[in-house]
């Protein structure tokens, strides 16, 4: 019997979840290491802090997934792995022994990256807790007055801070005062110009105050910049970039500069091929690839053909994510920007379209595919 973990609930392993679920592998046993048992879909988390959605709307349920999947289902986290001896260790003291091995953790927040921001700092991810947590910012808004400040100026910065301002604004906008601290660059750094400036306007029409400066300390009433100027805050929302899980150091896996797994044109480790990465976790050495929710899904299907490949000796196939793909922003209201290279465009209909995607996505998942016959 082959041992097959797959660590992590992220967009790529619900695509191995059904796929297994279609076409089971006879002699395999599948464990799915996961914390949490639903997936709640990052692409949507903007639209639910606007109110647009429910959390159930949003989620896709695991346990059902892997059920149907006959795979085991172990609730807890990882928290080290041993790629010599090819074994992960689990925050519950169990040691899961593999085969065949695969990572979509996605990414985490460096809460030490910004001093006070560990203890007082509301980080969106991992997403399951900024949920639970949300409740109680809703609540003191009806309170008072809150000054909100966001900090990171990339694509969740800027959709959290727009959803933010939607959603505890009130009718005239006016029962939140919102900041966005994007650091030493402007707002979505790495997009065109033409998509910055739609940003920037929306910002501006929302009300919403841009500061082009480092946060270096989070206190309890304030934040404090890198030239010294200290900015009111009540709640302080962490949409920090992207870092790579603490416990991937000293695995013995190949990693990039930043901690990431390196893996190659088939998503296997460059180190250990019965290692596979994929989604926010992995660091493409042949081809770099954004930390996307929409790569880590197109990468799903190659990782699940893949991985049943490998676990029956076959030829791997080489995946290549596409040279660019379409951005969909959402700006609080029922409204989006749409960005495909350097052309961008926005409005209601780009929210409509953005909509029946993220929906179209979790229907996908929503109930487990049936066997083939």
């Amino acid at each position: 019997m082959k041992r097959l973990v797959l660590v992590g609930g992220g967009h790529a392993h619900v695509h191995v979840l059904a796929a297994m679920a279609r076409e089971p592998m006879p002699g395999v046993h599948a464990v799915l290491v996961t914390p949490f048992a639903r997936q709640v879909y990052s692409g949507m988390v903007p639209g639910f802090i606007a109110g647009h959605y429910g959390i159930d709307e949003c989620a896709i349920p695991l346990e059902p997934m892997a059920r149907a999947a006959q795979v085991e289902l172990a609730l807890a986290t990882a928290t080290a792995i041993d790629a010599a001896q090819r074994t992960v260790t689990l925050s519950d003291g169990r040691v899961a022994e593999y085969d065949m091995l695969s990572i979509d953790v996605g990414a985490t927040q460096d809460r030490g990256l910004i001093a006070g921001a560990r203890e007082r700092g509301l980080f969106i991810r991992p997403i399951e807790h900024f949920v639970k947590l949300f409740d109680g910012v809703i609540e003191l808004a009806r309170a008072r007055v809150l000054d909100v400040v966001v900090v990171g100026g990339g694509a969740a910065g800027f959709e959290v801070a727009m959803a933010l301002q939607h959603r505890l604004g009130g009718d005239d906008g006016s029962r939140v005062r919102v900041c966005l601290v994007t650091g030493d660059a402007s707002v979505l750094p790495g997009f065109p110009a033409a998509t910055r400036q739609r940003a920037l306007d929306r910002l501006r029409r929302a009300r919403i105050t841009v500061i082009n400066q480092r946060c270096v300390e989070v206190g309890d009433t304030h934040l404090l910049l890198d030239n010294g100027a200290r900015v009111v805050c009540d709640v302080p929302v962490m949409a920090l970039p992207a870092s790579a899980p603490a416990w991937l150091q000293g695995s013995g896996l190949a990693l990039d500069e930043r901690g990431f797994v390196a893996t190659g044109t088939t998503l296997q480790s460059t180190s250990h091929p019965q290692v596979f990465a994929a989604g926010d976790v992995a660091s493409r050495q042949d081809h770099a690839v954004p930390r996307s929710g929409v790569y880590a899904v197109r990468a799903g299907p190659a990782l699940a053909l893949n991985l049943r490949r490998a676990l029956a000796g076959g030829q791997l196939l080489p995946w290549r994510a596409q040279e660019r793909s379409l951005y969909l922003l959402s700006c609080g209201e029922r409204r989006a920007i749409a960005a495909w290279g350097d052309w961008s465009a926005q409005g209601r209909w780009a929210w409509l379209w953005k909509d029946w995607i993220d929906r179209r996505f979790i229907r996908a998942f929503s109930t487990p595919p049936q066997p083939k016959r």
